[in-house]
């Protein structure tokens, strides 16, 4: 893998030598729009709305609408006099308790590896961060944007999450949500249960992308059947939670877990055990 950036991290006088690596992948499918008489590749034309016709590149120019059908035109020199500048430093401007951020605020994260004149700063920084609870937040510049980020331990290395400033984030006041409903005693205990039965231990490898595999599971039996697929029930949609008769609904979904986790245990107990192979 290659190092998307290189640079910096700095904070005070230190400065550790890094490169940033994606720690994350999300490969998704891509799809050609086709002409279904004869599948042919349906390209995209640039045109103008005032009359139809197409425009080359050379007459297109960037506008933003600060009215209602009014624009007015930012050229590359209006882009370059706002222009962040790019230091390749990650510059980490408060120590912060990793507690007292709102999670809504993380976006993005990346590895940072250090270059091999960095590695004991680098340490350094990891295990203050990790033994303080702290997280360093910092403002880096990754192709021509500027963004705010947080510098945080994950076992032995340097995560670096990209965040989003505060104005991103859209306030709850916007939106229809009620502050308080009556929750009876009753209904409350019933959803503390049925939480607790349904409670495990943190596996992330047993959350997969249902609708990926299935969709490329679709397209394999499309390929194999000369683009027909066989014939496939729908997907059962399941009905909206009667809010007038939750207990009910509670209790039966409190019965359904007990049976699920009853047969789990059952066979967890039954299993023969797996012999480990002794080291030599």
């Amino acid at each position: 893998m290659r190092a998307i950036w290189k640079g910096s991290i700095s904070f005070s006088l230190i400065n550790i030598p890094i490169e940033l690596y994606p720690a994350t992948r999300r490969e998704e499918l891509r799809f050609h729009l086709l002409r279904a008489s004869d599948l042919s590749p349906v390209n995209y034309k640039r045109v103008a709305e005032a009359d139809g016709k197409e425009v080359p590149w050379d007459q297109i120019v960037k506008g933003y609408e600060y009215e209602k059908g009014r624009f007015v035109v930012l050229k590359d020199d209006d882009f370059r006099r706002v222009d962040v500048e790019a230091t390749q430093t990650v510059d980490i401007i408060d120590f912060v308790r990793l507690d007292e951020i709102d999670p809504m605020f993380f976006d993005k994260p990346y590895y940072l590896v250090p270059q091999k004149s960095g590695a004991k700063a680098y340490a350094l920084l990891r295990e203050t961060l990790e033994k303080t609870g702290r997280v360093g937040i910092a403002k880096v510049v990754i192709k021509t944007r500027q963004h705010l980020a947080s510098i945080k331990p994950l076992k032995n290395a340097l995560v670096l999450e990209l965040m989003h400033f505060a104005d991103e984030l859209v306030d709850t006041s916007t939106l229809s949500i009620p502050n308080r409903v009556e929750v009876s005693p009753k209904e409350l205990d019933l959803a503390m249960d049925l939480t607790e039965r349904m409670t495990d231990r943190w596996n992330p490898e047993k959350y997969v992308d249902d609708y990926r595999s299935a969709l490329l599971h679709l397209i394999e039996e499309k390929v194999k059947h000369g683009g027909e697929a066989p014939p496939q029930e729908g997907p059962r949609k399941k009905k909206p939670t009667n809010v007038v008769d939750l207990a009910s609904i509670l209790k039966e979904s409190l019965a359904q877990t007990e049976s699920r986790t009853g047969a789990r245990d059952r066979h967890a107990k039954t299993a023969p055990a797996r012999k480990h192979k002794k080291a030599a």
